[in-house]
């Protein structure tokens, strides 16, 4: 299937809701969590990804960031038959994206691609996290409690080749309820969610031509897969996974209807060594601060935020306002997702991680 057929498929079929998958109950069937089986993809739903993210530094000056990644690997089944016999049909999609953010360029390159599983191309292996895209690819190794995440990224968009080692040093976190995530308020819109914050990373950015150089850092990565759809009043959402430097891990999100009110909202946070605790859709407010307008897209995003659980009160603030991806080449979307910090009430930065806001540019179809 070439790019325009692929494209066809996201346009007619993936990502606009359709007049069933709003009527329909959808959802994921609740069920305990099993690891490793699930660190692995779940073709049986509809949508999966698996997101990292994180800021990385100089050996130097560890505490400082240099850089912000992202890097993402999509599933997304399509309405072919699974047990359709032809090896060329396209059942499953593979699309990923790549931003790297340069704060001392003041400037965030991204990539991305899509293709349809199969023939060496992509895949997402069942069983455990083993995903790629050509020769981007993410894998887990390790026994369940001790997992570590390899990631190459070789693009000239991205300026060179970007390879991550991200080690675990906490327990899992379920999201929701024991990894079961509601979405909205119908029952049917709900994930099966977990996270794995506070990952030990040593990394190496190569550009072309030129030595690798060395980095380290802290990431965050979540995996979600879900039969679901967003409610039918919501345009999008806003989201934050902050890594704190005192090993707290922070996770806040509001699903927002047009005229900007909340619809839904959750969230978790835990301690270093605690126990997790998790939001209810009354318990998280996000209120906007200040807003930066995108030259290329008109989107007006606000890149300050007073968001407030029952953990605290702090301010989101991006480290970079031009961190704007425009996806419409793979998931058919333009959204913004960028390297941010967390501060307290007295201005002090108390984390860093990544905030990433949905439907400021048109309404967010998934």
């Amino acid at each position: 299937m070439d790019r325009r057929h692929l494209m066809q498929w996201l346009a007619g079929s993936l990502l606009p809701l359709s007049a069933m998958a709003q009527t329909q109950a959808l959802g994921v069937r609740r069920r305990p969590l099993v690891f490793p089986a699930d660190f692995g993809s779940h073709p049986d739903t509809q949508t999966e990804w698996w997101y990292a993210t994180g800021w990385l530094a100089t050996p130097e000056r560890p505490s400082e960031p240099t850089h912000g990644f992202q890097i993402t690997f999509f599933r997304s089944r399509t309405e072919v038959a699974a047990d359709h016999p032809s090896a060329f049909a396209a059942k499953q999609l593979v699309f990923a994206h790549v931003a790297l953010t340069d704060l001392s360029e003041r400037r965030q390159r991204h990539d991305q691609r899509i293709a349809r599983a199969g023939f060496g191309r992509a895949d997402s292996a069942v069983g455990d996290t083993r995903v790629h895209l050509g020769d981007w690819h993410l894998r887990r190794h390790g026994e369940p409690a001790s997992s570590r995440y390899d990631a190459t990224i070789a693009s000239p968009a991205l300026g060179g080749t970007l390879a991550l080692s991200m080690q675990t040093t906490q327990p899992l976190l379920l999201q929701g309820d024991a990894g079961y995530s509601r979405k909205g308020p119908g029952a049917a819109q709900a994930s099966h969610y977990y996270s794995q914050p506070q990952l030990a990373v040593t990394a190496t950015l190569t550009p072309p031509g030129q030595p690798a150089r060395p980095l380290r850092g802290t990431a965050w990565l979540d995996h979600e897969w879900s039969d679901s759809v967003l409610d039918r009043d919501a345009v999008g959402w806003d989201w934050i996974g902050i890594n704190l430097t005192d090993g707290s891990a922070l996770t806040a999100f509001r699903l927002r209807r047009a005229d900007g009110s909340a619809l839904w909202a959750g969230g978790s946070w835990r301690a270093a060594g605690g126990a997790a605790r998790a939001f209810g859709p009354d318990e998280v407010r996000f209120t906007p601060q200040r807003v930066w307008a995108s030259p290329a897209t008109g989107g007006r995003y606000p890149v300050q935020w007073l968001v407030e659980t029952p953990a605290g009160r702090w301010t989101v603030q991006a480290l970079l306002d031009a961190q704007e991806l425009d996806s419409r080449g793979s998931t058919g979307t333009v959204y913004w997702e960028g390297l941010s910090e967390l501060l307290d009430g007295g201005g002090a930065r108390v984390g860093l991680g990544y905030l990433e806001m949905t439907g400021y540019v048109g309404r967010l179809s998934i």
